[in-house]
């Protein structure tokens, strides 16, 4: 049984076909949740290149026949009957993963952010390029009318992957960060890093065009990676000292060889990755004593809910952050824009 209003039988949502390469929107059922789900009627829904990399077969989907979309927010629109915390109006983004019920920490009750499996949306389950979508209970973080929709779904994924970054590295006030790229994510990290109070902030990307936008967004410096001084010119602007924290998104050797030798004593290289990419596997070795070498991986619930706390106080804009909103029936153009704009750490919705 499930609590719901006026809802209809069928709804319109993006289907790809990983077997045949094709990618449609139709008409399919009414999603209905289980005892502990929750309908949420989608405002909004971003295009991530994870998505991308599926339907162009740089990743092989998990399920053969799927619904894409992870980063979403939206309004409750039914609940099933054991779902307590939520009722149709209640303005909702939606976490990109939610627990499987099965790993111990599932069976202790200890909820999706300390799942060992989490089941991701779009890869485990169909996602959010559609009218409406069911997630579990525990997926959701409320937003204030005081934070738009459009600024939540930017949210969860552009904006989450790089504070969880920043959660597992520790990061201190006062201390010197290097971003490894910064398009994308790497823009969003020098973003929220300012916020922590980190100082000094330097971006590294080989685009012009993405260093300047990453000084308009925080950073203090912004060098080339490929310029031969960047170690020594580091080791000036954090005053000898070198590196407290390390931001690698490229993940490539020449990158984190070049992290990990300017790094100070005590510093910190992580290794950054989106949650749909899997886990960062196979951590470089050769970090000095007194020196950590760590990846991350996604975000949780309790990061997606600290960024909407930042946003309703005004710390934590996003309004830059969107380049356009298309409507669901122009999900191919979306998708030829996004191709289109590798390293932009611009982000394109779609509205149902």
């Amino acid at each position: 049984m499930i609590i719901q209003h006026g809802l209809p039988a069928t709804m319109r949502a993006v289907r790809f076909d990983s077997v045949a390469g094709k990618l449609e929107l139709m008409d399919v059922p009414f999603p209905a949740p289980q005892r502990d789900e929750v309908v949420v009627k989608v405002a909004v829904c971003g295009v991530c290149r994870s998505d991308l990399a599926r339907i162009d077969s740089a990743v092989q989907p998990r399920m053969p026949v799927y619904t894409p979309g992870h980063e979403a927010a939206g309004v409750v629109a039914a609940v099933g009957e054991d779902v307590r915390s939520w009722a149709p109006g209640d303005r909702v983004v939606v976490a990109a993963g939610r627990e499987c019920h099965d790993c111990p920490e599932c069976r202790e009750g200890l909820g999706s952010d300390r799942c060992s499996d989490l089941q991701l949306m779009a890869v485990h389950y169909d996602g959010a390029w559609a009218e409406y979508l069911v997630t579990s209970a525990t997926a959701l973080v409320a937003v204030p009318d005081a934070v738009p929709l459009e600024h939540a779904a930017v949210l969860c994924g552009a904006v989450s992957i790089p504070y969880g970054a920043i959660d597992t590295a520790r990061l201190r006030p006062a201390e010197a960060v290097g971003v490894w790229s910064s398009g994308g994510h790497g823009a969003h990290l020098v973003q929220v890093a300012r916020i922590c109070g980190a100082s000094p902030i330097i971006a590294l990307d080989g685009s012009p065009e993405v260093r300047e936008r990453a000084l308009e967004w925080g950073a203090d410096v912004a060098l080339d990676p490929a310029n031969k001084r960047v170690a020594s010119y580091i080791g000036e602007i954090t005053r000898g000292r070198g590196l407290d924290v390390a931001f690698d998104f490229v993940g490539r050797e020449s990158t984190f060889g070049q992290a990990n030798a300017v790094l100070g004593e005590r510093g910190r290289l992580v290794l950054v990755k989106a949650a749909s990419e899997g886990p960062v596997e196979n951590l470089p070795s050769g970090a000095e004593e007194g020196r950590t070498i760590v990846g991350h991986t996604g975000y949780r619930v309790r990061h997606l809910r600290d960024l909407v706390e930042l946003a309703e106080r005004g710390r934590l804009d996003v309004s830059a952050s969107i380049s356009s909103i298309l409507p669901l029936a122009r999900v191919a153009e979306g998708l030829s824009k996004v191709r289109e704009s590798e390293g932009d750490p611009l982000l394109l919705l779609l509205r149902p």
